[in-house]
């Protein structure tokens, strides 16, 4: 499962990953964002929901990878 939410401000990219985790409770979910404020407030929320969070930095994109 895959949100890609580049090109989009916060909080939008916060309020994508709750909606889905609130909808499907996925085991896994990657996330793609192009703003550090991005990955720093996901992380903050994945954490608070029991997510672990791996960060990869891609060519100024990052690709954030949820796991329960």
């Amino acid at each position: 499962m895959m949100i890609d939410a580049r090109g989009l401000s916060c909080p939008m990219p916060v309020v994508m990953v709750q909606k889905k985790v609130q909808k499907t409770r996925p085991a896994s979910l990657e996330v793609l964002v192009d703003a550090r404020v991005a990955v720093e407030n996901i992380s903050r929320f994945a954490r608070s929901k029991g997510y672990g969070i791996a960060v990869e930095e891609q060519g100024g994109d990052y690709k954030l990878t949820l796991t329960k």
